[in-house]
């Protein structure tokens, strides 16, 4: 048997990612890699899938515009999207993969989509955070 938390930690590893923090019992791994616009990224190890989390910015005054904004963008994201929390006051960059037959190739992909995102989104992140 595979063990995904191992796979997904050595994969982190050779993407030169800094690992913040990890639990192996829950599966979650916590990493940065700031010269790429990561901070702060939670991964969750949950076969059959791997999740990909990280905050974006607060929403103080929830906006037409802001998220009409959001889910034009999320047509440009090559892999993960803008998503909101609960409570429609957080946005997250979200993605998941699956996990049993995933390859460095393609999780690379969906990292290098993310600080893609955030190096040529980042003016506009900055904005919408102050509103």
């Amino acid at each position: 048997m595979k063990n995904h938390f191992n796979i997904t930690r050595d994969y982190l590893l050779q993407l030169n990612f800094n690992i913040v923090k990890e639990n192996r019992v829950d599966g979650i791994l916590v990493v940065e890699k700031e010269d790429s616009g990561i901070k702060n990224l939670i991964l969750g190890v949950s076969p059959p899938i791997l999740i990909m989390e990280q905050f974006i910015f607060s929403v103080h005054n929830q906006s037409e515009k802001i998220f009409k904004n959001l889910l034009q963008k999320n047509r440009d994201i090559i892999h993960g999207a803008f998503v909101l929390d609960e409570t429609a006051n957080r946005v997250i960059f979200r993605d998941t993969l699956q996990i049993e037959n995933m390859d460095l190739n393609e999780f690379e992909a969906s990292l290098n989509s993310l600080s893609l995102l955030m190096s040529e989104y980042s003016d506009q992140i900055i904005e919408f955070s102050k509103y």
